[in-house]
């Protein structure tokens, strides 16, 4: 679980501005960081009774993996009635996403485990259910994190053409109601990572050698291929063949997991870099002109940070700000980094954004759909304009 800093090997790419102290402040602070990290340290005590890192991660990702994947055996080998079996997806599909923050997104940042087998082998929670670890490797790890909030870099700003989630894409109609739409729109992550996202990619690096995907090594095809028909199989064949229910009531069990899952990963992600506050940089000439922390910190916010389940559930990634500067780093630490994080950025004069309430991150997040909604929305830049703002509406 000790992690390097994966950031500051962009230094040599992203220009780093005149800021370099606050670059210099969190070096020595990572310094002092990173060694004192690990899968010993006691992050849970009740007198003579103690759990340390690894074994809370460990519990956590029995439990989830357990919820996740143990409806559907229940299902198939069970007795139960159609709205039960329905319960039982549901169930599946909101444990699911849980296992994507908790597990499949630190296995596959290189955070989970130092042992890198380990993080290997639970990264492929995301084949398991029909998604391709490999490419949403480089659509995350490699776009999102490096080019954070950058229109048209960053595919997170661009879930959908008929959603404007930055001031710098420009206005289509159908964006005057985006904020009835999206949240009917996030559901559809899940069934689109399975049967659309994928494939364009796959499409984009046999059409564009300046794709981001290009240079698809063809074992990685042979592998998307074939846990996408495994997935099928045994997600909707073997329902469809052997459960005594007509075949709309397993498609729209299927459905119903998908959609749940889709909404609950993506409302997470949203609430960390489209609420208000943030900003979204336009780069010249492909350069950013902040220092990469400076740009993290700027794009970036943590949300309900004192409530414990979410913590649980999303795997510490309500702390975001903390995740994109330190994302070998495994979650469940972020909450104690986040201390230290904040009183770095308070003496170096930059803002640290944090929404204490899950709820309040929910409003700011629609306040920003429906100010991007409009054809003349502008950025809101300093906390001085965001009062503005909010008294005007």
């Amino acid at each position: 679980l000790i992690g390097f800093l994966y950031g500051w090997s962009f230094f040599a790419v992203i220009q780093t501005g005149t800021i370099a102290a606050v670059g210099v402040a969190f070096g020595k602070f990572a310094a002092y960081l990173v060694p004192s990290l690990g899968d010993q340290n006691i992050l849970y005590e009740i007198g003579a009774f103690k759990l340390k890192a690894a074994q809370l991660v460990s519990i956590a990702t029995i439990i989830l993996l357990t919820f996740s994947f143990g409806p559907y055996f229940l299902i198939m080998f069970g007795n139960f009635t159609p709205w039960q079996m329905f319960g039982l997806i549901c169930l599946s599909g909101f444990s699911l996403a849980g296992v994507g923050f908790s597990v499949s997104h630190d296995a596959l940042h290189g955070a989970y485990s130092k042992n890198t087998k380990i993080n290997k082998l639970l990264g492929l929670t995301f084949p398991l259910i029909g998604v391709s670890d490999y490419l949403w490797k480089i659509k995350h790890n490699v776009m999102h994190h490096t080019f954070t909030n950058i229109y048209e870099k960053d595919e997170d700003l661009s879930v959908t053409k008929f959603l404007r989630m930055t001031p710098v894409a420009p206005h289509k109609p159908i964006h005057r109601i985006q904020h009835v739409l999206a949240f009917f729109a996030y559901s559809l992550l899940s069934v689109g990572w399975v049967f659309l996202f994928d494939f364009k990619k796959i499409f984009s690096h046999i059409s564009s050698k300046g794709s981001p995907y290009s240079g698809l090594p063809k074992a990685e095809l042979l592998k998307i291929a074939a846990f996408k028909i495994f997935y099928l199989i045994y997600a909707l064949a073997l329902p469809l063949i052997f459960l005594p229910l007509a075949w709309w009531q397993v498609l729209g069990g299927f459905i119903a997991m998908h959609l749940i899952t889709g909404f609950t990963i993506t409302i997470i992600f949203q609430l960390a870099h489209i609420v208000e506050g943030l900003e979204y940089p336009e780069p010249e000439e492909g350069a950013i002109d902040n220092a990469w922390v400076v740009h993290q910190m700027e794009t970036t916010a943590n949300f309900a940070v004192n409530n414990k389940f979410i913590t649980w559930f999303v795997g510490g990634l309500n702390f975001q700000v903390e995740h994109h500067l330190f994302p070998k780093i495994c979650s469940i630490h972020y909450s104690a980094i986040s201390k230290i994080v904040a009183k770095t950025a308070e003496e170096h004069g930059i803002r640290y954004h944090t929404e204490h309430s899950f709820w309040g991150a929910i409003a700011s997040h629609y306040r920003i759909l429906r100010k991007y909604s409009k054809p003349n929305a502008q950025m809101i830049d300093t906390e001085k304009d965001l009062a503005e703002q909010l008294q005007m509406a």
